[in-house]
């Protein structure tokens, strides 16, 4: 079953309304609602139960969009070049807020004098910063131009459990009358996009994903910072992605090295998944969900399978060590998988 032009023109009414409607996305299926009403933004963190300091990425039909969202000047060269070279795309960018008018106006003028947009200070968790980002996906797209507003569009799950791919996943976690879930497919990349902050002059990765930090850096010519950061303190964050436990199943995860495989598996007698690269001969009650293929479908699959792992309902979920980083030459995609497993396995 695939997503029809009805199911857009409902999905926007309830938007319009201030329902929630969850989408797909090239990365993972997204949690929308209207990213200018603050009782639309305020659902989305009661429905996913997330922390009001996580602040919510900010979807966006194009460049043009994305420049009223951001303060005078915060639109740079940068900015634009970065846009028009990877969106629609798997890129987020971080860059200085809009804000309301002393007197409480509509908005301040933005970039090439179009009337800026300021959304709520939920959205970004009271920070100075905004997180923006088109997505590739032709459903969501559709849903961006059709309403003219801003989404966000955090993952359609509960908070920090394993992201959805599949428009089943998201079933799994709400219920129809609180969501309508639109359908697309599996999403193509299946980790979340890479987050650049480009607020400072100091230009980090925030949060890795498909594009990495040495490509962008050859793209700006000048340098970024592998960052991946873990959230420090009790205050806002500066991007989502910076939990330290993140993407995470209810099963006790761990990673394992493959030559550790056997002893770790006599720790859990009543039963163990084990997620690896190759068909594993593990003796039962054990199981074995084999992810082959290189780095891209790895990210495909992953999300997929650590559900799988936790429906198992099994003792613990080992995933056997996968390439590092510096193993081969698709390093920024495997950086950006080992982010997702540590998040997913710290206790």
């Amino acid at each position: 079953m695939s997503t029809t032009i009805p199911d857009i023109s409902a999905a926007i009414e309830r938007l319009r309304g201030g329902g929630v409607v969850a989408f797909p996305t090239e990365t993972v299926y997204g949690l929308g609602a209207d990213a200018l009403s603050e009782a639309a933004v305020r659902r989305v963190y009661e429905l996913k139960g997330r922390p009001a300091v996580n602040p919510l990425i900010v979807h966006v039909s194009g460049p043009e969009m994305a420049a009223r969202l951001v303060a005078e000047g915060a639109w740079t060269h940068e900015a634009a070049l970065l846009a028009r070279m990877y969106w629609p795309g798997p890129l987020t960018l971080v860059l200085a807020r809009a804000r309301a008018q002393p007197s409480g106006g509509a908005g301040e003028r933005g970039s090439g004098g179009a009337v800026g947009l300021v959304v709520p200070d939920l959205v970004t968790a009271g920070g100075g910063t905004i997180a923006v980002r088109c997505p590739d996906h032709p459903v969501a797209l559709a849903l961006l131009f059709g309403l003219g507003t801003p989404l966000v569009g955090p993952s359609a799950n509960l908070s920090g459990t394993v992201s959805p791919t599949q428009a089943s996943h998201v079933r799994e976690s709400f219920g129809a009358e609180d969501v309508l879930v639109l359908e697309g497919g599996a999403c193509r990349a299946g980790i979340e996009s890479t987050v650049l902050d480009l607020s400072s002059s100091r230009l980090r990765v925030l949060r890795p994903g498909m594009i990495g930090a040495g490509e962008l850096a050859a793209v700006l010519g000048r340098p970024v910072e592998d960052a991946g950061v873990v959230a420090a303190g009790d205050g806002p964050l500066a991007s989502p992605g910076m939990l330290a436990r993140h993407y995470a199943p209810r099963t006790r995860a761990m990673i394992v090295d493959a030559g550790r495989l056997d002893e770790t598996l006599r720790a859990y007698p009543a039963g163990a998944v084990v997620i690896a690269r190759e068909t594993l001969d593990v003796p039962p009650p054990h199981h074995c969900l084999e992810i082959r293929g290189d780095a891209q479908e790895y990210a495909h699959f992953l999300y997929s399978a650590l559900r799988e792992a936790d429906a198992r309902g099994m003792s613990a979920i080992l995933i056997v060590r996968p390439p590092a980083p510096e193993d081969g030459g698709e390093s920024p995609l495997w950086a950006a998988i080992h982010d997702r497993l540590r998040r997913a396995t710290t206790p």
